[in-house]
């Protein structure tokens, strides 16, 4: 099937061209449009119904009317002059209040979208008095806007109401603050946002320089990005549609991350193409560009599909999570890099088809064997020196695992810098007087189970229990549902509601104090942003139990397959798994004990543990299959691995450089664990590529020799074909060069 897809590319390659052309243009311009419908961006909406905040949440939308995609805000409210709030004042901020609530914020619609596929965003917000500080120094208003707030749409639409809020009381002589929710958002973005430009620039830049010092030509550096970007825009707009189409609700970092991960990885699948080709063309000068596309594509595209069988296989172990981010993120990726490898077969080999020898003008290294350089010095090293390379390996691996000593995982949402951002002042004004928790409360929700209604003398009892736990800063007086059946008790904390402390304390004694003093025939839920990441923090806790060893279970089973041998999946396992445990090492190192976070986050372990093993499979999948390749030729098996170091070392070092960059750009992204990921990855990366597959893996084939293929490979005979299971055949020879 393989060589069925890529003959038919090169065979009739303006027919796939252009097909590819029309589909990516088409479902890129349909996933932009539509992407931030088919994303949820509510964390609580992911933990499954038997954990206490995910029932507290749904009892909050069905008695309390709150909307899936609301988002709450704190608008701090005093006098320009600095001087405390007199009665005329609260009544000026109240009434302020009712002319904003009554007053549509109405957003034109894209003129770049077409209008059946534009969404109107306009809406009025819902605000309400909610206290003023003891010290009368400002009065907060709570506000609700709904929408996505990753959507660039509703970010300009809290900027606009933040606009008509700041001078609606200007008039009055009073200033205003904004925090929490879109707050926090818009104000990360816009601070983020020329240095994420220059950043992703910068990258390309880079990406397209490599490409030019590696093959010096202007098409070998630029058609690879043409053909990842339409491959890659198919592949997000399919994503989008199965999300729309199924009813799945994507994570709002979903589309940013897949497009990180299909440029990497689509980039090094072209390199593995170019590469070949180039030595085709080298070896067979006589053969036209087409016939040679026809070959490489046909015997490169088997170890492109394995590679990313492998990866599509440790993400799609993420469907049997329990935390829905992770449950959804998995088959998101999985999907797309199936478009990818579809891509991969057709529209690349298409491409190699079309330009033929000219994809290298106007270099002249077709004309010329390429004189030994640092690959074939590094291969003569390995195949010379295997022990003390694979010494010094694992003693840089293992330095850098033991940084995952003391690790602690973080659960918060701040963002690195975002104490310098005016939401985060305007929190901290709020703090100086209020507890930390004013803007983002812990709510108890009680239901009636026995038939009746609540009042607020029947839950008397336990809002003077909630008000005497330890840590709980305020008691809000209770609100009950409008059929009485249901009543909220809002919790402020003294604590930061995204910090720890928070998360112990709901987790811990407020819920024991609800279980303890909650009225008989009722049932009581603790809910908001503090519960919402203690229940995460458990349920991921359980998820990593699972996905990693069948994650891992999976990978070894391809390996094995591929690979035919017992001995060879071992090593290359445990090499990829030392890689992960020194990656999440150094992130702890860097950001734990070196930044000062107050641990990694959250998501950082599963997604590191599937990247790093995957895509550093796929490196060790190439060299590894080389080095099978070499040592079914007659002669020593140390020469065998230095040759397949010389020919694999160029393409595994290129790609792993380019895929790095590509992860490494998330970490100028807002967000703390977008830039964990995105630093921590692009290290991996590294690792796998110039310490695992050119160093590490290639030390110990040379150390075990014809043994690495025990029990189903023999030491092969002079010049004869390698006996397999008894029978003849000649060698596979799939690998890049």
């Amino acid at each position: 099937m393989i060589r069925a897809l890529t003959a038919f590319a090169t065979r009739s390659p303006w027919k796939v061209i252009a097909l590819w052309a029309v589909l990516g243009i088409a479902l890129t311009i349909l996933g932009q449009a539509l992407v931030f419908r088919a994303t949820q961006t509510s964390t609580g909406a992911f933990l499954p119904d038997s954990y206490d905040s995910a029932a507290a949440l749904k009892v909050a939308e069905e008695h309390f009317g709150l909307e899936p995609d609301a988002n709450p805000l704190t608008v701090l409210v005093a006098r320009a002059d600095g001087a405390p709030l007199t009665a005329a004042d609260e009544r000026r901020i109240d009434a302020g209040a009712a002319e904003l609530a009554g007053r549509r914020i109405a957003m034109p619609k894209p003129k770049d979208t077409p209008s059946f596929l534009a969404q109107d965003r306009s809406q009025q917000p819902r605000i309400s008095p909610a206290m003023t500080a003891p010290d009368r120094s400002f009065r907060l208003l709570s506000v609700e806007l709904t929408g996505n707030p990753m959507d660039p749409g509703m970010q300009d639409l809290y900027r606009a109401f933040r606009d008509h809020t700041r001078a609606e009381f200007e008039q009055a002589g009073l200033r205003t603050g904004f925090t929490a929710g879109l707050a926090d958002t818009v104000d990360t973005v816009d601070a983020d946002e020329t240095r994420s430009k220059i950043v992703g620039a910068a990258m390309l830049a880079v990406i397209v320089l490599l490409h030019v010092l590696v093959f010096r030509s202007v098409l070998a550096a630029l058609l690879p990005l043409v053909a990842v970007t339409i491959i890659g825009g198919a592949a997000a707009g399919a994503v989008v549609g199965v999300a729309l189409l199924t009813g799945i609700e994507l994570d709002a970092s979903t589309p940013q991350l897949i497009s990180v991960v299909l440029v990497g990885i689509g980039i090094d699948y072209f390199l593995f193409l170019l590469f070949r080709f180039r030595e085709q063309l080298r070896r067979h000068p006589e053969q036209s560009g087409r016939a040679a596309a026809a070959e490489v594509a046909g015997r490169v595209g088997t170890a492109i599909t394995c590679a990313a069988l492998t990866i599509v296989a440790a993400f799609s172990t993420l469907a049997v999570a329990t935390f829905g981010q992770f449950r959804v993120l998995g088959p998101a990726i999985a999907v797309s890099v199936l478009v990818m490898l579809l891509g991969s077969l057709t529209l690349m080999p298409a491409l190699l088809a079309v330009t033929g020898r000219r994809m290298f003008w106007p270099s002249r290294a077709l004309e010329r064997e390429p004189r030994e350089g640092v690959a074939a010095r590094t291969g003569a090293l390995v195949a010379r020196r295997p022990l003390a390379l694979v010494l010094a390996s694992v003693a840089l691996l293992g330095a850098l695992a033991a940084g995952m000593a003391g690790m602690r995982v973080d659960y918060g949402q701040s963002s690195p810098g975002g104490d310098r951002t005016a939401s985060a002042a305007t929190a901290a004004e709020i703090a100086r007087a209020l507890p930390a928790g004013v803007s983002d409360p812990a709510g108890v929700f009680v239901t009636a189970t026995d038939g009746g209604t609540l009042t607020a003398e029947r839950l008397g009892g336990l809002s003077r229990a909630l008000a005497s736990v330890d840590g709980v800063g305020r008691v809000a007086p209770t609100v009950l549902s409008e059929d009485r059946r249901a009543a909220r008790i809002d919790l402020f904390p003294t604590a930061d509601p995204h910090g720890q402390e928070a998360r112990d304390l709901v987790s811990g004694p407020v819920r024991e104090a609800v279980a303890a003093h909650r009225p008989s025939g009722t049932e009581a839920h603790v809910g908001g942003t503090a519960a919402v990441f203690s229940d995460i923090a458990s349920a991921v806790d359980k998820d990593l139990k699972v996905v990693f060893p069948v994650a891992a279970a999976l990978i070894a089973l391809i390996l094995f397959l591929l690979l035919r041998s017992l001995l060879a999946p071992v090593v290359l396992m445990l090499s990829v798994g030392l890689g992960f445990a020194a990656t999440l090492g150094a992130a702890t190192l860097v950001f734990q004990h070196g930044a000062g976070r107050p641990g990694v986050d959250f998501s950082l372990p599963l997604v590191l543990f599937l990247f790093v093993v995957a895509l550093g499979t796929d490196y060790n999948i190439l060299i590894t299959d080389r080095i099978r390749e070499e040592m079914d030729r007659p002669g020593p098996a140390r020469a065998a691995v230095a040759r397949a170091v010389r020919h694999t070392a160029p393409a595994i070092a290129t790609a792993g450089l380019v895929l790095a960059l590509s992860f490494g750009s998330l970490a100028a992204s807002p967000g703390s664990a977008t830039q964990q990921v995105g630093f921590a990855t692009g290290l991996g990366i590294l690792l796998s590529a110039f310490v695992l597959s050119i160093v590490l893996v290639p030390a110990l084939a040379a150390l075990l020799g014809w043994s690495l293929w025990w029990p189903l490979r023999q030491r092969p005979a002079s010049g004869g074909p390698v006996p397999d299971g008894g029978g003849q055949r000649e060698p596979e020879r799939v690998m890049t060069g």
